[in-house]
């Protein structure tokens, strides 16, 4: 693992915190372009009551703006939780060459968990995947949150 996944992947995790402060699962993202930070996300759906309103589809957006391009064909993205099927089309749409995600989601993981949308070969551009980049603290944030969750519906 380089030491530049596992400093990106931090200020990952640093962006899922915020997302939890609030309540929200826990899942953060950043994208880089050339070792430089143009974009964050956190998970903000219950909040937003939006769909689309994961963390990468919250940084993709951002960083369409600063790039001025629906091309981030320079860009890595990363991100606590492997993408679903809705952000890993995002993902291929916007041309990302580089996912790199944290914990793999055995529930909706379109990276290799349950298909892999992200290395498709049918479509017209694929990424390279880096999967495991603080596997155990970006699970534990996840862990955590639900534990939290199951103990205060317990209570009501």
């Amino acid at each position: 693992m380089e030491e530049k996944d596992q400093y990106y992947m931090e200020l990952a995790i640093a962006e899922a915190g915020k997302a939890e402060e609030l309540g929200e699962v826990p899942i953060g993202a950043v994208i880089v372009h050339n070792d430089e930070v143009i974009a964050r996300g956190y998970n903000l759906r219950e909040s937003s009551q939006l769909a689309s309103s994961h963390a990468e589809f919250i940084a993709i957006e951002k960083a369409n703006q600063v790039i001025g391009s629906w091309r981030l064909e320079d860009c890595t993205l990363y991100v606590t939780l492997e993408p679903c099927p809705m952000c890993a089309g995002a993902i291929v749409q916007s041309r990302i060459p580089t996912v790199v995600y944290g914990a793999a989601d055995p529930k909706a993981g379109c990276a290799g968990t349950l298909m892999n949308l992200l290395q498709e070969e049918r479509f017209n551009h694929q990424c390279e995947v880096r999967a495991g980049v603080l596997e155990s603290e970006c699970g534990a944030l996840l862990t955590s949150f639900f534990k939290e969750l199951r103990k205060m519906k317990k209570k009501k």
